[in-house]
């Protein structure tokens, strides 16, 4: 066989770097021949857990995709400075399009998964044993393929290994892009074979199985990628999407699809025992048998052996002033005001509960406090109860070594039971698709097919989430407006997503497929707090609010007192850094970015997109 190189190289690969929490014996595997492989269901396992390895979403939603950043720099959540932001984006700039030889970009991995199911058939591992495990191959296959579609539209299809030695082998791998109707169709089609053959749950005596796919994760993921092909982004234009009428051909074809796929979706989700985790501020830390993960990527608390796989999120999450931590993803105002108070209503809007600016924080939506640290918080952290947070200016100057940009920290999914010098070696595992998100793919779906009314699916999964978040119930609808448009639906559904996955990496995709960028972000600045320390008659100062012995004593003051008395806010705080005449330039043709200039120079069959020049419809 030809590629008994790369088995080896990723058997070796996965031995020296898998976070298993079994060691496998070691041995020589550089001469291992496939067909040995392929007999023993250990080592196909081996490979399968590779695939798993170079292919799992790492945390924040980050796949290693064709785009070269943090997403959440690219929303209203936080802020950054980018090419995609000041508007100078060239055909070189997203460039994951197969044109060099490696491992680590989307085809070298498709090509991997490709060899793997192409030698199993060979093998004599039972059928049912070799079923599952080819399946789980076809989902990571459809989720790189996903990652490059939502990119460049269609891209071509390669469902076996491409064999490049020799003039007629390199010809016969210069393949056209198939359109992207066809793209989707295999994603669906590699989807639909891992709902049929894989298991809705998997041993949970194995922790080693912890984090393998289910019928569940496919059927989820296909749910996903359906409602992105029936979003604006994949269609003429938005108005198309929101019309009562969807007079666009196919519109309302693939909004039902969407909608039959996150049905069944929950339906199988559902059967096999997985559901909202009941805390919306511990579900993180709840690992093998957790009802919410769908779909999860492993991490271990290992510290000295090879086979330690930290996350790296909580150390450089949690504020650098507590002794650990870089105190980066810092949420923006932007973001803090988005959150509707504990009634469900818009800050400012509900009657319930009247807003402040000068107390931001009160009476917010609960998952406002369990996502955003502010100035005066009570935020467990280093197997601390009660610390209080406090990132205030004084003088002019920050009381910390080290402020955040914004004034706030994000403290989502940040353990507060790990103990200060082992931040560095934290385990938590990484959701990248929630039961939660499975509801309200569902209610986006339903709504596209017109179900709004208050009873049925385009509320129901709104409603739910708002619920196990701790909103008030209120006359049965959590806060939301009885009887909303389609229009209006659809913006509810957005905004509930903003809120429930905060910083999870979803928001930039739901702008993105929704063409929104420009209508949230361009010629804006997104903000960051100040809130300064006041001074004058009956207001400590900055030594005597940090003095334990005050009776003004930061830590035991009430925080609507310190709030109402000794601090101001400044909310105006620009946090672009760059110039803020020009403000932020996202161009509409970034919808589908360009193909580089050396894939097409590499294959002379590949056309440009349409919106860079060339005569390829993404939307075809």
């Amino acid at each position: 066989m030809k590629n008994n190189k790369n088995i080896a190289i990723a058997l070796f690969t996965f031995m020296a770097l898998t976070s298993c929490k079994k060691v496998l014996d070691k041995g020589d595997l550089s001469s291992i021949p496939t067909d040995l492989v392929y007999n023993d269901s250990t080592l196909v396992n081996l490979n399968v857990n590779y695939i798993y390895k170079n292919n799992q979403p790492e945390w924040g939603g980050n796949t290693s995709s064709t785009l070269p950043f943090s997403g959440g720099a690219l929303t209203d959540e936080s802020y950054g400075d980018s090419k995609f932001m000041r508007g100078t984006v060239t055909v070189e700039d997203v460039a994951d399009f197969g044109t060099a030889l490696s491992a680590s970009n989307n085809y070298g991995r498709i090509r991997v998964i490709n060899m793997m199911l192409t030698d199993i058939d060979g093998g004599t591992i039972p059928t049912a044993t070799k079923n599952r495990l080819k399946s789980q191959a076809l989902f990571f296959r459809a989720w790189r393929y996903f990652d490059l579609v939502r990119i460049y539209g269609g891209v071509p299809l390669v469902l076996t290994p491409l064999d490049g030695v020799g003039q007629e082998e390199k010809d016969a791998a210069l393949l056209p892009r198939n359109t992207t109707a066809q793209c989707i169709q295999q994603i669906v089609n590699d989807l639909d074979t891992a709902i049929k053959y894989l298991p809705g749950r998997w041993d949970k005596t194995n922790t080693a199985d912890w984090g393998r796919i289910t019928r569940g994760a496919a059927a989820a993921l296909k749910g996903r990628v359906l409602l992105m092909y029936a979003s604006p982004q994949f269609v003429l234009d938005k108005e198309t999407v929101l019309g009562t009428e969807n007079n666009y051909e196919g519109i309302t074809a693939r909004y039902k699809a969407a909608y039959d796929a996150n049905l069944q979706a929950k339906t199988i989700l559902d059967k096999d025992g997985y559901g909202l985790n009941a805390s919306y501020r511990d579900m993180w830390f709840t690992e093998v048998g957790n009802p919410e993960a769908v779909m999860v990527t492993g991490y271990n608390t290992a510290t000295g052996d090879q086979a330690k796989r930290n996350n790296g999120y909580d150390n450089s999450t949690r504020p650098s002033y507590t002794g650990t931590g870089g105190g980066s993803n810092q949420p923006s105002w932007e973001l803090a005001a988005a959150y509707p108070m504990k009634d469900g209503k818009k800050a400012g809007v509900s009657t319930n509960y009247p807003y402040s600016d000068q107390t931001f924080y009160k009476n917010r939506d609960p998952r406002f406090n369990y996502t955003i640290g502010y100035n005066g918080a009570t935020w467990p952290l280093n197997g601390n109860a009660t610390y209080r947070l406090w990132t205030y200016f004084a003088g002019g100057k920050s009381v910390e070594q080290k402020a955040s940009n914004t004034g706030f920290y994000l403290r989502k999914a940040i353990d507060p039971n790990v103990a200060a010098g082992l931040v560095q070696f934290s385990g938590t595992d990484w959701m990248e698709i929630r039961y939660a998100e499975v509801l309200l793919n569902l209610a986006e779906s339903a709504c596209g097919i017109g179900n709004i009314s208050t009873s049925g699916e385009g509320y129901a999964g709104i409603i739910a989430v708002r619920k196990r978040a701790g909103i008030d119930a209120g006359d049965g609808l959590y806060g939301l407006d009885q009887g909303m448009t389609k229009s209006q639906l659809f913006k509810a559904i957005l905004d509930e997503r903003l809120i429930e996955f905060a910083f999870e990496g979803k928001r930039f995709w739901d702008l993105y497929r929704w063409k929104e960028i420009e209508a949230v972000l361009n010629k804006k600045s997104r903000h960051g707090v100040i809130i300064n320390l006041k001074t004058g008659a009956g207001i400590p100062t900055a030594a005597q609010f940090a003095d334990a012995t005050n009776a003004n004593y930061r830590d035991k003051v009430d925080i609507d007192v310190a709030y109402q008395n000794y601090f101001s806010i400044d909310k105006t705080k620009e946090m672009d850094t760059w110039d803020l005449v020009n403000k932020i330039q996202w161009k509409s043709n970034y919808y589908f970015f360009g193909i580089p200039t050396s894939a097409i120079s590499n294959n002379p069959k590949i056309i440009q997109n349409n919106t860079w020049g060339g005569t390829f419809d993404p939307l075809n």
